[in-house]
């Protein structure tokens, strides 16, 4: 079932009552002297919603593009340390907002790769964070359906995230299901499969079909499945072009074709399989 009404401001209800853009910008692989000019650019092209990490090296970058927009802005970020969590939790806080009071929107678990035992202890830091009141949400990203049936075991604080590689590639229908029926959203990285479809068949298709490029039908499909894309681009054409998906929709007919091209192709390390 496709949603096909969606605004330029649209948000998702997390399940700890915080709203979320739907659409986000990613800056992954963007290097910190460009980082700054990138975040700007989709500023001004309207995002409301920056993803970054600690292993992206760009957080301290990400913070001063947003500067005294900062409370209008939903900010994400990603713990990727098993050791000395807890210092490398407020490092982030610090880089992104660097202001007393200080907070990131939404901090993530980067990865399951840590272990069981680790990935407890990841997140009661990250809970003791939102004590702190230093994030307002957290989740995790890459994890697979057995990673979270633990985290029941364990969280007192219910995941509002999982941050997922999601295209029509690779719908990762288990974890999707798991997902949707337990409330926790999904954020789709690499929702435009780092532009190696470009030339698929059935996505130009579609593309003729609506006057739109690839890259804008891919994050059109995304938003419609109901998932929270992060495209990224240091291009400012293309930023401004990938937010260009709310004057048009795609129809029951082309979401089926492109739902029916899944091959669980991954372009990037799948993680949710891990131990």
């Amino acid at each position: 079932m496709s949603t096909k009404t969606i605004r330029a401001d649209q948000t998702i209800l997390l399940n700890n009552g915080e709203k979320i853009p739907q659409l986000g910008f990613g800056v992954y692989q963007s290097p910190p002297e460009v980082t700054t000019k990138t975040v700007t650019s989709a500023l001004e092209a309207g995002y409301k919603h920056i993803d970054s990490a600690y292993w992206y090296f760009n957080e301290k970058e990400v913070g001063e593009a947003v500067g005294e927009k900062r409370d209008s802005i939903f900010l994400t970020t990603k713990l990727g340390q098993a050791e000395k969590i807890e210092e490398h939790l407020y490092d982030s806080v610090s880089k992104i907002d660097p202001r007393e009071n200080g907070y990131v929107n939404l901090f993530l678990i980067h990865s399951p790769s840590a272990g069981p035992e680790k990935r407890k202890e990841q997140w009661a830091a990250l809970e003791n964070l939102v004590k702190q009141g230093k994030a307002k949400t957290i989740g995790v990203s890459n994890y697979g359906v057995k990673h979270l049936e633990q985290m029941e075991d364990y969280a007192k604080i219910k995941p509002a995230v999982n941050q997922i590689e999601l295209h029509p590639w690779c719908q990762q229908p288990s974890i999707v299901s798991y997902c949707q029926a337990r409330n926790i959203a999904l954020e789709a990285y690499s929702p435009l499969v780092q532009g190696t479809k470009a030339s698929d068949p059935t996505l130009s298709k579609v593309a003729e079909e609506t006057g739109k490029s690839w890259a804008q039908v891919l994050i059109r499909w995304s938003l419609q499945r109901g998932f929270i894309p992060l495209p990224k681009s240091d291009t400012k054409e293309r930023i401004i072009a990938n937010r260009d998906v709310f004057d048009f929709e795609l129809s029951d007919a082309q979401m089926e074709a492109l739902n029916g091209l899944d091959k669980d192709e991954h372009v990037c390390l799948n993680h949710t399989e891990l131990p």
